[in-house]
């Protein structure tokens, strides 16, 4: 496909993901009431806890409205995950080969309920999180918390780990395309691994170790089942490579026959 075919491509997909996060935005905007009450209750639980005062603020006039679309438009991404997910798909399926399709499908598949799985453990962890960083509040003072800041750290956090539970997924479907070999994925092991137990760390703070490993375990088996997918991957599309090239040579050391050449 020439380059502005991909372009064009590209922006076509562009448009139906935004179109689908458009719709799930619609959705969010009625689902804004139950979810904010939601996403107040660790403020609340620490103002109860300490017997202090905690809240969520708007600073302006116009702040409610923006944090209302704001939050509206975060849970259109988590309910129109399925649309741009399969969009991403859509884009790179042309250049796979019809078994490579066929594998890339069922990743496309674990994809969705695997972004819904990070969001829901963002969404588990956030009260630890909250009271985490509240708790080094002195004696005496206040958390007046501004309603966009915190938005944007909650719903952040969320679509982050919803990301981070996806990657596998497309360090799957970028091997799929013979973009990344696997063992270039395996040689920054280590950082992934630093990465993923600094993540969960912040994310999971408590008195022991108990909880951050708990969060870590399922991001590091989700990556290294990655890596043995891409590495199995490699060494299926090396096998069939040195197979079309014994093909080839055995068709080149074939003896040409007078018949042959009478038929040339």
């Amino acid at each position: 496909m020439p380059l502005l075919e991909h372009l064009r491509e590209l922006k076509n997909r562009l448009i139906k993901a935004a179109i689908g996060v458009a719709v799930g935005a619609v959705a969010g905007w009625f689902l804004y009431d139950p979810i904010l009450r939601e996403l107040e209750k660790p403020v609340e639980n620490i103002a109860h806890q300490t017997g202090g005062l905690s809240s969520v603020n708007f600073s302006t006039i116009a702040s409610p409205f923006d944090f209302k679309l704001q939050l509206a438009i975060q849970i259109g991404l988590v309910i129109s995950s399925p649309v741009w997910i399969y969009q991403v798909w859509a884009f790179i399926m042309p250049g796979l080969t019809a078994k490579e399709r066929k594998y890339t499908l069922g990743f496309m598949i674990a994809a969705v309920p695997l972004f819904l799985a990070g969001v829901w453990v963002g969404w588990s962890v956030v009260p630890q999180v909250v009271r985490a960083l509240t708790q080094f509040t002195p004696a005496g003072f206040s958390n007046m918390i501004d309603g966009r800041e915190y938005i944007d750290f909650v719903t952040h956090m969320l679509l982050f780990l919803g990301v981070a539970f996806l990657v596998p997924v497309i360090l799957v479907g970028v091997n799929m395309a013979g973009i990344l070999p696997g063992r270039t994925i395996l040689k920054a092991w280590r950082i992934t691994v630093f990465l993923v137990f600094v993540l969960a760390a912040v994310a999971a703070p408590g008195a022991d170790a108990i909880s951050m490993f708990m969060l870590a375990i399922p991001l590091l088996g989700l990556f290294f089942a990655a890596i043995g997918v891409c590495m199995a991957n490699d060494r299926r599309r090396a096998r069939r490579i040195e197979k079309v090239a014994a093909e080839t040579d055995a068709i080149a050391d074939t003896p040409t026959s007078r018949a042959d050449l009478e038929n040339l």
